[in-house]
């Protein structure tokens, strides 16, 4: 019987009390495993960053609330979020991972990093662009996003709009030629990021996860994440 691929999957934490409990939703760990893979927890220990991405075959980057550097954000903004021992030790993961060509995952939280390392600019309240700008950050809240052709999401998930959750307050609103735009929503706030040079780097704005036990087309993005972590470059 094959191996199944070990999936890291970064802990998030409680930043909207005091930060010291490690807490998330448990339906990471659902989708990784529905779709074939083995998820394990990843916490905020330094000396775990090299063994973790020299023997995982794969990284989700999870959803999470926490302060990035300044220069990230465009001129005059920046993040109003707490501090996090989580930064550096994603980044190095990310990196990590990303070096050695095996699959990345970025999740809200995760896709705003995985375009930010590949010089993305971000706001800290979309909200505040424009009128026109819907609600993101509400819990239940459902938008539609279009899908861009050509990219590695329209391939995967097989259609050209999704109906999909919403929970953030800041957004990736530049990109540089190193990460593509592969998803959209109504608004014009970017839902999906790529970077082409990679095997499989994709990141989503929206939380995916949430609709693990449900028949969703967004489940085979999970699924196609999977297959290339079977197959190690």
């Amino acid at each position: 019987m094959p191996r199944k691929p070990r999936i890291a999957v970064m802990m998030d934490e409680n930043t909207s009390v005091d930060g010291t409990r490690y807490d998330m939703a448990k339906a990471y760990f659902v989708a990784v495993q529905r779709a074939g893979g083995l998820p394990f927890g990843i916490p905020y220990i330094t000396d775990m960053i090299e063994p973790v991405v020299e023997e995982f075959d794969g990284f989700v980057s999870v959803g999470g609330r926490i302060r990035f550097p300044d220069e990230w954000y465009a001129p005059g903004d920046g993040s109003r979020y707490p501090s996090s021992e989580r930064l550096d030790v994603e980044q190095a993961l990310m990196r990590g991972f990303l070096d050695r060509d095996k699959p990345v995952l970025g999740i809200c939280n995760g896709m705003q990093m995985l375009a930010c390392l590949h010089g993305g600019r971000m706001v800290h309240e979309v909200r505040k662009v424009g009128a026109h700008i819907l609600d993101h950050d509400s819990r239940g809240t459902m938008h539609s996003v279009e899908i861009v052709a050509g990219t590695m999401l329209s391939r995967i998930v097989g259609t050209t709009r999704l109906d999909v959750n919403s929970r953030h307050q800041e957004a990736v609103v530049e990109m540089s030629g190193e990460a593509v735009v592969a998803a959209m929503a109504d608004d014009g706030v970017i839902e999906a990021v790529e970077i082409p040079s990679r095997r499989f780097a994709i990141g989503v704005q929206w939380h995916p996860e949430a609709f693990a036990t449900q028949e969703h087309p967004g489940n085979r993005l999970f699924d196609a994440f999977i297959q290339a972590a079977r197959h190690r470059p």
